[in-house]
């Protein structure tokens, strides 16, 4: 609808183009008589001539010129969304500055003779003092002591939580995964995720279509996002906020957090080994909650001794499997005849894996 908009005041334009080229033309035709005809007859067929043929090629060229627009529409905001807000916003300050300063010294030109000159004059300096207000704002705005104050988070109004969002930090982009595993909501918690959480609606349709699902663990599971997320919102001192940013050519949910990730330049938070390998090509950053879990885990060194509970049978004969409360597996030599039992145990070993860590201990009896 709206291409079909700009097309109609494209061709407006052309016809208007065409009116005023052939009123234009209109005495240069007249005075070499070059069709011997009354004047009023040129007032009126050229500009009709001229509105009719720049609205036909107009009209043929529109979609040219319009898929031109948009491609220079969206590289314009691509190269701004790589630029710091802040910066942008001193930028445009610098811009306004030096046009300011060149509207105020271009009388001066006016005592010059010739009228060609002064105009390029007052073309060069509008351009110089444009670019030069553009740059020496865009330097100043790196000076970290001169923005201190844009750096502060402002709180307007009355909240009843503090937010714990950094200026500057990355906005991270939960996939469907982080959200329905569940620790992320602890994590939050803990005030250790810096910047906004972004939820985009593409992993909100997503999950409601799992929370829908026919299948009664999946329902669950999608369920469970859904609580999730309303506790990250409500409940934590965090930002949250739901993009309705899409890539409707893209069918696959991955790809498009990866697109995202990379037009908002932003991470992505997941436990999804596939997603971060193929993230990980495309140098997008990525912070997997499984690989948070394993580097907070305690350190367990060989000849150390823990009191564990004998839970099962191991594959080898004679072997007890127990587990830590943060669910390491230990992996007792002698322990099979200990099931259920509290024994006190001596490391031996320590296993890292990419699934996780593996303990493995010799009873001390």
């Amino acid at each position: 609808m709206i291409e079909k908009i700009i097309k109609y005041i494209i061709i407006f334009v052309g016809f208007c183009v065409g009116v005023g080229t052939g009123i234009y033309l209109t005495d240069f035709v007249y005075e070499r008589d070059l069709f011997n005809l009354h004047r009023m007859v040129y007032t009126i067929s050229l500009p009709i001539l001229f509105g009719l043929i720049f609205t036909i090629i107009t009209f043929f060229f529109s979609k040219l010129m319009i898929a031109l627009g948009k491609k220079l529409a969206q590289y314009t905001q691509t190269e701004l969304e790589k630029i710091p807000q802040h910066e942008l916003l001193f930028m445009f300050g610098g811009l306004v500055l030096g046009l300011v300063v060149a509207f105020l010294i271009s009388g001066l030109f006016e005592i010059i003779p010739i009228p060609m000159v002064a105009s390029a004059l007052k073309i060069l300096a509008y351009i110089f003092l444009g670019y030069l207000g553009i740059n020496i704002a865009q330097r100043n705005s790196k000076d970290s002591s001169r923005l201190g104050d844009l750096t502060k988070r402002i709180n307007v109004g009355k909240q009843s939580k503090e937010k714990v969002g950094t200026y500057g930090a990355k906005p991270k982009i939960l996939d469907t995964s982080v959200i329905i595993d569940g620790r992320i909501a602890d994590i939050c918690k803990t005030g250790f995720i810096e910047g906004d959480i972004i939820i985009p609606e593409f992993v909100l349709r997503e999950l409601r279509h799992i929370a829908d699902s026919s299948d009664g663990l999946k329902r669950n599971r999608g369920r469970r996002g859904l609580d999730i997320l309303k506790i990250i919102q409500k409940e934590l001192p965090i930002d949250v906020k739901i993009i309705d940013e899409d890539f409707e050519d893209i069918s696959e949910v991955d790809v498009k957090l990866i697109k995202l990730a990379q037009k908002m330049n932003a991470s992505i938070v997941t436990n999804d080994f596939n997603l971060n390998k193929v993230a990980s090509l495309q140098e997008v950053h990525i912070l997997n909650i499984n690989e948070l879990a394993n580097a907070v885990k305690p350190v367990v060194l060989p000849g150390e001794e823990m009191l564990v509970q004998i839970i099962k049978e191991g594959k080898e004969n004679n072997q007890g499997v127990s587990y830590l409360d943060d669910g390491t597996m230990i992996v007792v030599e002698d322990g099979r005849k200990f099931i259920n039992e509290n024994i006190q145990v001596i490391v031996t070993s320590v296993l890292q894996t990419s699934a996780g860590r593996m303990i493995f201990a010799k009873s001390k009896k």
